[in-house]
Order: C-alpha cells, then structure tokens, then sequence
C-alpha cells in the first residue's frame, strides 16, 4: 500500500468519528467520569485528546456548547507536555489546520481560537489544583501517580462548573486503592481497550514480539490487555512467586501425572485437568491446564485422556468424593487401558492445599509458560475454600497433580521403555 500524502494523512486524522473504535468514543449515558483501562499502546492518548478536543470546540457527540475551562493532569510536568499534548497523538495532533490551540508553555495552558483553556498539572503537585476550577478534566495514567489520593481529591473539588462537569481517566491499570473505588463507584463508567486492538497504528512485528513474549503473565495482562490483576491478601499463592518461578521450557520429566477434579454434577459443570511433571532436578513442572467447562462426563473424560496421551503420562489421578466408582468407570468407558489413581479428599481444600502451596514458596514448583485462568484462581484462592466466590475446580486439579508427584499422595509411575 503506497504512504499516504501529508494532505491525505491530515485528512483521515480529521477523521476520527469515523476511525475511533467504540471503546475509544464517550459511552452514553449520565456519568461524571469515564474510565478508560487500556494496554500499553492501545490508543488510549488519542482518545483522551479527541474527547478534549470534541469539549473545547463544543463538537457533538463530546459536547453540544464549547467548555470554557478543562484540567489536563499527568504523572508529572513533563509526562502532561510530551505526551498529552506534544505526543505523536496528543493534542496539538489531533486538530486539523487552523482550529489548533495555542500551546504557551510557560504558562503552561492551551488556549483555542473560540477562547477555551487547558491548564496542565502534575499529580507531584497536588496543591497546584487548589484554587482553579473547571468544566471537565483528562487524567493521564492516573494508576502512576505519586501522590494520587490527593491530587484526586485536590480535582474533585474543582469540578464545578457548568451543568454537568465530567472527568476522564485514561490508565493502564494497576491495583491501587483510588482505582478500585473509581471502578466500583456508580458514577464512573469504564471502557476497555487492548493493545492489540490498535495494531494497525503499531510498529511492524510490535505484536508478535511483544505480545508473544508477554501474553497471558501478570505484566502482559497488566500492560497490554488492560486488566487490573489483584491477589488475596490472605491467600496460599502470591502472583510475584509464580512469575519468578516461570520458564519457557521444561527439562526432561521423569514422570508425568494429569489429575482431574470432576464436576460435582453428574449432567454438566467444569471439571479440572491439569498435567505436571517431575524433572531431574526434584522440581515440579506444571505443563498444561486443559480444564473444561460445560460438558458431559463422556466430554471430561475424553479431554482427560487427551491430555494423557499428549504427554506420555504414568497415571490419570481423579478425585472420586463427588462421583465415587462412576469417575473411574466414566474413564474407563472412553479408554479402559488407562491406569486410573482413585485419590478422596479427607481434609477441606485449604489445608490439602497447604502443602503444594508451600512448595511454591520455597521455589520448587514452575509453571512452564502462561496459564492464566489456572494462576487466578491459585491466587484468589481463600481460607472460605473458594476462588472468585466459586470452588476452586482447576487448583483442585493442581494439588492433586502435585500432591501425587511430590508429597506421595496417589499415583504410581509406571516402567518406561526405551
């Protein structure tokens, strides 16, 4: 495809109604702050720029009358310059000829021809937000900021003028305490954005690179899906040790076990299949999290046995408490040449948990690449023996797997040929 013409690009850069994503366009309804969470990359400047640039020129659908005063506030001075305003999708970018603002920066404001104002601020002065006040406001990486209680606080009480002042927040989130009130309040409405979503606006071979090597860990899902990753406080597994204990690849495995925890109902449920295996090293390597939701018993089992054909597995543990007999039968039905470990629960799923928990801690278990769904679980895992208000199936499965290769508890290796 030939470049575009520096006339043709101002052009569709004028665009914008028509290229903005609907994540990136004001949501309807009667908000006082909308909330953009976004990965890095995904677009989230130019729509904060947009919004503010729709309010000071009164343009539908930001607003129907110019707003006189707006507040643009970043993690510092500099980050409010060089990227809300000077960035490559900052302000003075985002207006076509003859409708840009007036940057003068050692006033630090933006004035537009129509005389509506910007005033920059830095989240490392809060006190400078005493005294002026607005009609609306853009805040830039607010999860950054160092002193964001009261640079927040400092903003609310100048909010007020106009009929209906609104605020926006532009974030890659992280789990600070302003954050989560903002997402729980019911004034605030959120939009999402991920990075990959804006691909066609990042550099060449940006996603494979990145997004290969980070995809499905904390700091990806963080940084480029825009998801605000917390942990229990009180909690067996803490994130930070699975992500140090991560590898790309796995030794040679001595013995390999695929656990399933079936679903108490007999007709559908999720049913927890995790394989792991036990290297030269004495440590233990989780290799695959094939879990499986909403299915019949011939369904589970058929995916457990995969799972141990993919892996040249020596047993296939399976918790029996719910099901009894028919879980070996179940398996048995689809491949009766699979030795089947009958493991029963005895203890309540914290203290079986115990154990493997403290495995991890003292860095004897890896994970070998990502498995998200498997990891929040592990970490939203409570001493009430659930996960995100739901039993924990997938950590079952997990403790069982490591249990059976590591403590001793079910599943007998079998001669290997060579």
């Amino acid at each position: 495809m030939a470049a575009l013409t520096e006339a043709q690009a101002e052009f569709a850069n004028g665009r914008w109604l028509i290229w903005a994503r609907p994540d990136q366009m004001p949501p309807p309804g009667d908000w006082l702050t909308w909330l953009m969470l976004g990965g890095r990359g995904a677009g989230k400047t130019r729509a904060g720029a947009e919004w503010v640039r729709g309010l000071a020129l009164g343009l539908p659908p930001f607003a129907s009358l110019p707003v006189a005063r707006i507040a643009l506030v970043g993690e510092t001075f500099a980050d409010v310059r060089e990227v809300m305003i000077e960035g490559v999708s900052g302000l003075l970018r985002v207006h076509a000829t003859g409708e840009q603002p007036d940057w003068q920066p050692t006033r630090r404001r933006l004035v537009w021809p129509n005389g509506a104002v910007a005033q920059a601020f830095s989240a490392e002065d809060p006190e400078g937000l005493r005294g002026p006040q607005f009609g609306a406001a853009w805040s830039d990486e607010l999860a950054k900021w160092r002193h964001a209680e009261a640079t927040w606080d400092m903003l609310q009480f100048g909010l007020r003028l106009g009929e209906r002042p609104r605020q926006m927040v532009t974030t890659t989130p992280r789990p600070i305490p302003l954050l989560r009130r903002l997402i729980a309040a019911a004034d605030t409405t959120i939009t999402r954005a991920t990075t990959r979503a804006n691909r066609f606006n990042l550099a060449s071979g940006f996603i494979e690179r990145v997004v290969g090597r980070y995809a499905g860990t904390r700091l990806g899902r963080q940084e480029l899906e825009g998801e605000l990753i917390e942990d229990r406080a009180d909690g067996l597994w803490q994130r930070h040790e699975i992500e140090a204990a991560r590898v790309g690849l796995h030794p040679p495995l001595g013995r390999i076990v695929v656990a399933v925890d079936p679903p108490a109902s007999k007709r559908s449920g999720i049913c927890g299949i995790v394989a792991a295996g036990l290297g030269p090293d004495g440590i233990g390597y989780v290799i695959a999290d094939a879990t499986v939701t909403e299915v019949r018993p011939d369904q589970w089992a058929a995916a457990a046995i995969r799972l141990y054909r993919r892996f040249d597995a020596d047993a296939l543990v399976a918790e029996v408490n719910q099901g009894g007999d028919m879980v070996e039968a179940v398996l048995r039905e689809v491949d009766a040449t699979v030795p089947v470990t009958k493991v029963r629960a005895t203890r309540g799923k914290w203290l079986r948990a115990e154990p493997v928990a403290a495995l991890y801690a003292q860095g004897r278990v890896r994970h070998v690449g990502a498995l998200a769904a498997l990891e929040d679980e592990l970490c939203d895992f409570g001493p009430d023996g659930l996960s995100a208000g739901r039993s924990p199936d997938r950590l079952d499965a997990l403790v069982w797997a490591i249990a059976a290769l590591m403590l001793g508890e079910g599943g007998e290796p079998r001669v290997r040929g060579l």
